[in-house]
C-alpha cells in the first residue's frame, strides 16, 4: 500500500470520528430542555455550604458532571424542581473513586461500622433504583462490583451486615439500561448472596428473621437489636429477589434456575400472606419468636407492595396511609402508626424507628404506593394521595430555609432531628428522583419494547411539566404535559418523544403505552 492510500485511509478515519463526535454533540438537539437553565441551581448549593469533605467530584466539578449524568425535568411548583436538582447534586457527593472502582457512601464521614472505603450495604437498594437513571452506568455498575467482588475478587465482608433486596434492584437497573450482559454476569454472585442468606436467617416455617437493627431500623415498636423475629422487610426482600433471579435466569435461558427461583418466590408470597397478614389489625405484621404477631402497624407493613407480592385482596391495609391516627403526620409518613400508645417513647436522636419520619421508609411506601395504583384493582387510596405524600415529602426536604436531605425528623414540626450533627448532612440513605420518574412522571421501566407511561400527577395540579434527557433501552426519552400546549409547541396533551420524535400522544394525563421504534 502506498503513502497516499495510508494518508487517505487516516482521513477517512478521522472524519467518521469527527461525524460520531459530532452526532455526540448533537444530541443535546434532540432534548426539549436547555440544560443550562437549571445551572442556576447547581451554582446555588454550592455556595450554601462549606464543602469540608470532597470525594471523587467536588462541588467546582458537580455542574459538568450533572450535565453529562442527570435528566432535566422542569415544573411550575419550584419546590418539586429544586429538590430534584439537589438529589442529583448531594448523590454525587457520595461517589467516591477506590482503588477497586467507583463507589458509593451512605455518610461522607467515616462510621466506625463501615466496610472499608467507608462502605454501608444498607441502602444499597435505594442506592440502585436512584443511580440506575444516570447517562453513565460506569459509577453504578462499578459500586456493585466493588461490594461483590472488591475484597480480593470476594464480597465485601460486610455486605449482608444488613438486609438487602439487591438482586431485585440490579433486575430494575436492567429495565432501565437493558444491559444485558452486566445483570446476567451478576447472577452467580446473587445467587450466592440469597442461599447464604437462607443458610442463617430461614427459620424452620421458611419465613426468614432479622434483627430491627440489620434491618437498619433500630429501637422499632415491633422489633428489637437481639430479637429474631419473622418481619416483612426481609421476607418482602427475598421474595423480590427471588422473582429477580428466576427473570434473570430466564433471560440466561436456564429453565431449571428459572422455576426453582420461581418456586421459591410462590412459597414465600404464600409464608407472607398466610402468616405475617394480622387479619385482626387488616396488615402485615411482624411475627414475634413465640409466634405472636407484634400489635402494632409500621410502615414496613408496606413493604410487600414494593415487590407485587400480595395476591389482589388485601389492600384495606392502605387506608391508615391518610389516616392521621395511622400514618399521615404534617411532615411526611410516620414508621409507625401514631395511635400507638408506645409512639415516639423511645427518647428523641437515638435514631429511633417508633415513629418519626425516615426518608428510606418513605421511599419504600412511595414506591410500594406507585405499585400499588398501578397494578392493582382498589379503590383505598388514588393519585391525590400520592401527590399530597410526594409533596410532603419535597417540603421536609428543607432545613432553614434551605435544600436538605438528613436521616430522620420530627413528623409534626418537620425539624431533623440529628440537623446540626456533621454525619447527617446529605445522608444518601433513601430515593426522591426515582419516585418522581416512575411514581410522578409515570415512566415504568419494562422489559419489552413499549414505553408505558402512567403519571400519578392529578390533572387539575399543573397545567405542565417536562421530564427531559431521560435514558432509557439505548435512547434518550422525553415525557411531556403542555394542557395548551403553548408551553413547549409539542401539541396539546401527554406526549412522549424518543430521540427528539414524537412516539406516542394523548389528550389526557392518563396511562399511555407506545412503541419505541414508531418515533417519527
Amino acid at each position: 500500500m502506498n503513502i497516499h492510500a495510508i494518508l487517505l485511509g487516516m482521513f477517512l478515519i478521522c472524519l467518521a470520528l469527527l461525524g460520531s463526535c459530532g452526532d455526540w454533540t448533537r444530541q443535546d438537539d434532540l432534548l426539549t430542555l436547555e440544560k443550562e437553565d437549571f445551572r442556576h441551581y447547581v451554582d446555588y448549593f454550592n455556595q450554601m455550604e462549606d464543602e469540608n469533605i470532597l470525594q471523587a467530584i467536588p462541588n467546582a466539578e458537580a455542574w459538568e458532571w450533572m450535565e453529562a449524568n442527570i435528566p432535566l425535568f422542569e415544573c411550575p411548583q419550584k419546590n418539586f424542581e429544586e429538590i430534584f436538582y439537589y438529589r442529583w447534586w448531594t448523590l454525587r457527593k457520595h461517589i467516591k473513586d477506590t482503588p477497586v472502582g467507583y463507589a458509593m457512601t451512605e455518610f461522607l464521614v467515616d462510621r466506625p461500622y463501615a466496610d472499608q472505603y467507608n462502605l454501608i450495604s444498607c441502602a444499597l437498594g435505594h442506592h440502585i433504583y436512584e443511580s440506575r437513571w444516570l447517562h453513565d452506568p460506569q459509577y453504578l455498575e462499578e459500586y456493585v462490583h466493588v461490594w461483590f467482588r472488591g475484597n480480593d475478587g470476594q464480597p465485601m465482608e460486610k455486605l449482608r451486615a444488613f438486609s438487602s433486596w439487591t438482586a431485585d434492584a440490579l433486575y430494575n437497573k436492567y429495565l432501565v439500561d437493558h444491559n444485558e450482559s452486566y445483570l446476567t454476569d451478576m447472577l452467580p454472585d446473587l445467587v450466592r448472596e440469597y442461599h447464604d442468606w437462607e443458610n442463617d436467617r430461614r427459620l424452620f416455617s421458611g419465613l426468614f428473621w432479622q434483627h430491627d437493627v440489620k434491618d437498619g431500623m433500630e429501637e422499632s415498636l415491633s422489633g428489637g437489636r437481639r430479637e429474631q423475629n419473622a418481619r416483612p422487610t426481609i421476607n418482602s426482600y427475598m421474595f423480590g429477589n427471588a422473582v429477580a433471579l428466576a427473570k434473570v435466569a430466564a433471560i440466561k435461558g436456564e429453565k431449571d434456575r428459572e422455576a426453582y427461583f420461581q418456586a421459591k418466590a410462590d412459597t414465600l408470597r404464600h409464608l407472607v400472606q398466610n402468616y405475617l397478614w394480622n387479619p385482626e389489625s387488616g396488615f402485615f405484621e411482624t411475627v414475634k419468636e413465640n409466634g405472636e404477631f407484634a400489635g402494632v402497624r409500621e410502615a414496613i407493613g408496606f413493604i410487600p407492595w414494593y415487590f407485587n407480592l400480595p395476591d389482589q385482596g388485601y389492600e384495606e391495609a392502605w387506608k391508615h396511609l391518610m389516616d392521621e391516627e395511622g400514618f399521615l403526620a404534617p411532615f411526611g409518613l410516620t414508621t409507625a402508626e401514631c395511635r400507638h400508645p408506645e409512639f415516639r417513647t423511645h427518647g428523641c436522636c437515638s435514631c429511633e424507628w417508633d415513629g418519626a419520619v425516615w426518608p428510606f421508609a418513605t421511599s419504600q411506601t412511595m414506591t410500594a404506593l406507585a405499585n400499588l395504583l398501578n397494578h392493582y384493582e382498589q379503590d383505598v387510596v388514588g393519585k391525590e394521595d400520592y401527590f399530597k405524600l410526594l409533596e410532603r415529602y419535597v417540603e421536609s426536604q428543607y432545613y432553614r430555609g434551605r435544600p436538605y436531605i438528613g436521616e430522620y425528623l420530627d413528623e409534626t414540626t418537620g425539624f431533623w432531628l440529628k440537623g446540626d450533627q456533621e454525619r447527617s448532612r446529605y445522608y444518601n440513605h433513601s430515593t426522591f428522583n426515582d419516585l418522581l420518574i416512575t411514581g410522578l412522571v409515570g415512566l415504568r421501566p419494562r422489559a419489552d419494547q413499549q414505553i408505558e407511561v402512567n403519571p400519578l400527577l392529578p390533572a387539575d395540579k399543573w397545567d405542565w411539566f417536562c421530564l427531559d434527557n431521560i435514558p432509557y433501552h439505548g435512547d434518550i426519552l422525553t415525557i411531556i404535559w403542555d394542557r395548551t400546549g403553548e408551553k413547549y409547541q409539542k401539541g396539546q396533551g401527554l406526549t412522549v418523544l424518543v430521540n427528539g420524535k414524537k412516539a406516542g400522544h394523548s389528550d389526557n394525563l392518563e396511562r399511555l403505552t407506545v412503541q419505541a421504534d414508531e418515533a417519527g
